[in-house]
């Protein structure tokens, strides 16, 4: 950078007594004791009017050398990704249902109410209950019916039968009011609407998914992810669909955390398994999912740049191997020098000793070219 260099010069001294003209020159008494020298950037001379409303800052550099350091920027406070609270009211609570055995008899004896009706008003055969009264159908018979056909709906409608691993989530009217994990015959309040949840231990093998190693090289990871349902209530409640968030949030996972090759540094896939598992677990858990384990299975190059890393692989497994080859057959030579020199087979120059280096690397490096 061009500068021009300003100097404060200090005037001559001239004793006094001593005229200073021609002759030796004297310089006079101090009158100023220090010297400052200051560079000011030629381009700072000539530079054009800044626009309006651009501050410019007040100090434009430091100089080096001087102990002037620039004034250190407080970092920018940044703020956390918002975290999703789940209503405290939505949380599984067990429902109260009967065993089944409640239901077939509350359906058979609606069954029995009807028959029972049908005799009363004269419409069954008599050989079949025997002599009726033939009272016709009136109201009270209809209001037989009713109740004996409500019994039997309500006994036989309600009947249900519970799996292992699997639950029901009851709602009415749009209110949660309970889950059911029990199993076998039962029976439950056909007016509630019922949602199956599956609570098996449950795995997900994901497709091919876009993320990065620790240089920023594009990678595709397939992961395996095994998780169940933990709260039935917020899974199938309070999100819309928690197998799709899963997903999602796998997704969101990898773009941050990042997925070593297979065979790179030790441990490093179970580092980032056990990085995602972590995230994805605390993401997951606002709606119901409880994830155990997230590892990847599969990690390759993306598509675009897959034959360049392919190539840049084996040229790096080519020099390594050359290296190896190399020192190999260095510590060959020497340990066949050292031996001879050593034990008094044969007496050396220079000149006989560089020849034999020379001739017995031709020769090791010949023998290690031969196919096996």
């Amino acid at each position: 950078m061009n500068t021009i260099t300003s100097h404060t010069h200090e005037p001559e001294e001239h004793p006094e007594g001593l005229p200073g003209g021609a002759g030796t020159a004297v310089r006079p008494p101090r009158l100023i004791h220090n010297e400052a020298t200051t560079e000011i950037p030629l381009h700072l001379l000539f530079r054009d009017e800044p626009a309006p409303g651009v501050r410019l800052p007040a100090v434009v550099n430091r100089r080096r050398g001087t102990g002037e350091h620039p004034r250190p920027v407080p970092p920018v406070p940044v703020r956390g990704r918002p975290e999703p609270h789940p209503d405290p009211e939505l949380r599984e609570r067990p429902a109260r249902v009967l065993p089944g055995v409640v239901g077939v008899l509350a359906g058979l004896g609606g069954v029995a109410g009807c028959l029972a009706t049908t005799w009363w008003a004269g419409l069954l055969p008599g050989e079949v209950l025997g002599p009726h009264p033939g009272a016709g159908l009136g109201a009270a018979q209809w209001a037989a019916y009713a109740g004996a056909g409500a019994l039997g709906l309500s006994g036989f409608g309600g009947l249900a039968r519970g799996r292992t691993g699997r639950a029901w989530v009851l709602g009415l009217f749009g209110r949660y009011r309970g889950t059911v994990r029990r199993t076998g015959l039962l029976w439950i309040n056909p007016l509630l609407r019922r949602r199956r949840a599956d609570v098996r231990l449950r795995h997900w093998r994901s497709g091919a998914m876009p993320a990065a190693d620790a240089g920023g090289v594009a990678l595709r990871v397939v992961v395996l992810v095994v998780w169940r349902v933990r709260d039935t209530a917020r899974a199938l409640l309070g999100i819309e669909e928690h197998e799709t968030y899963l997903r999602e949030c796998v997704e969101s996972a990898l773009a941050r955390v990042p997925v070593e090759l297979p065979g790179g540094a030790r441990g490093g896939a179970d580092a980032a398994g056990d990085a995602l598992t972590r995230l994805v677990a605390a993401d997951v858990a606002p709606a119901g999912v409880e994830v155990f384990s997230v590892q990847p299975v599969r990690v390759e190059y993306a598509p675009e740049i897959a034959a360049a890393m392919q190539r840049r692989r084996i040229a790096a497994l080519d020099a390594q191997q050359r290296a190896t080859a190399l020192g190999s057959v260095v510590d060959s030579v020497e340990d066949t020098v050292t031996r001879l020199t050593t034990r008094g087979l044969v007496e050396l120059d220079d000149y006989e000793r560089k020849a034999l280096v020379r001739d017995l690397t031709v020769a090791f490096c010949s023998g290690r070219r031969e196919p096996a």
